[in-house]
């Protein structure tokens, strides 16, 4: 059910910053009409820590109305707090989220126990799947892999979002995890090659701006086409590596703007993207097959 390519969807806002939900209807029609094979409303790239328990919920609602059950709709409910995140993600269960994506509690630093009582305990309290995410250059902590697999006996922790682009850690979780648990990418320039070795597809960034080409390289791959998949990234490499040139989602939104699919809105404390980046981000985008004026 969570294969392939699965974009971490930006949240479309005006220019006052407010959200736009005309908006988020044709992101989501866009994604279903270039094959995305699943999304995540509310993660990092969606801006998760500016929106308000409210906006959040009614994009969930919004989005599972939209979507109509044609793929997947993952809802991003983790904090760095264990009793905010039951909260969120009894919520974002309630509002039709098919699955929770529960990042690991940045700032506070816990032990491997803390992080393995954190996501028990969620995963406790729903009834949906819950995927873990783990992306220690953002959050200053590292779920490591022993832990993920004894999270993986859990029957509602169905995988992990491992964002650290490292292929051994990789190949460790499907090594030590149980049967069938699913190892997800978080890092684009390396999903390629996490795929090659089990992993069943990615949380993507770069989905945003290209959405068929992303779920083309994952088709590829899942396939077993591996060359086919290369050859895809390596066209796409320009623009994974543009899409952090400033702090995601500031690049990314500017892209998806460029698009025609949302304003440019944005949130302090993030601040839109720098103009001496704009020429760097249209060459990107034009060399991943984009069509821009």
């Amino acid at each position: 059910m969570f294969k392939g390519s699965i974009p971490a969807l930006v949240t479309p806002m005006r220019a006052t910053g407010a959200l736009d939900l005309d908006a988020w209807d044709r992101l989501l029609d866009f994604h279903v009409q270039n094959g995305s094979d699943a999304v995540v409303v509310g993660g990092t790239t969606g801006e998760s820590p500016v929106l308000e328990r409210a906006e959040f919920e009614e994009l969930i609602r919004r989005a599972r109305r939209r979507l109509d059950r044609q793929i997947p709709l993952i809802a991003g409910s983790g904090t760095n707090s264990t009793a905010k995140s039951l909260v969120m993600s009894r919520m974002a269960e309630e509002a039709g989220a098919d699955a929770l994506l529960v990042v690991t509690p940045y700032y506070n630093r816990p032990t491997q126990e803390g992080l393995f009582q954190h996501f028990s305990a969620i995963a406790d309290a729903v009834r949906v799947p819950v995927i873990a995410y783990n992306v220690p250059s953002r959050t200053a902590c590292d779920l490591l892999a022993p832990t993920v697999a004894r999270l993986s006996q859990h029957p509602r922790i169905v995988g992990v979002k491992e964002a650290t682009g490292d292929l051994s850690r990789g190949q460790e979780i499907l090594r030590d995890a149980r049967p069938g648990f699913l190892l997800i990418s978080g890092d684009d320039a390396t999903a390629a090659g996490l795929m090659k070795i089990g992993g069943c597809g990615v949380i993507s960034v770069t989905a945003n701006v290209v959405p068929r080409a992303m779920h083309e390289l994952c088709a590829a791959a899942l396939a077993g086409r591996h060359d086919e998949a290369a050859r895809i990234n390596e066209q796409l490499m320009p623009l994974h590596d543009a899409l952090f040139v400033e702090a995601n989602p500031i690049p990314v939104k500017w892209c998806v703007a460029r698009l025609g699919l949302i304003e440019d809105g944005i949130r302090l404390p993030l601040t839109r993207l720098s103009a001496d980046r704009h020429a760097e981000l249209a060459a990107a985008m034009r060399a991943a097959g984009v069509q821009l004026p």
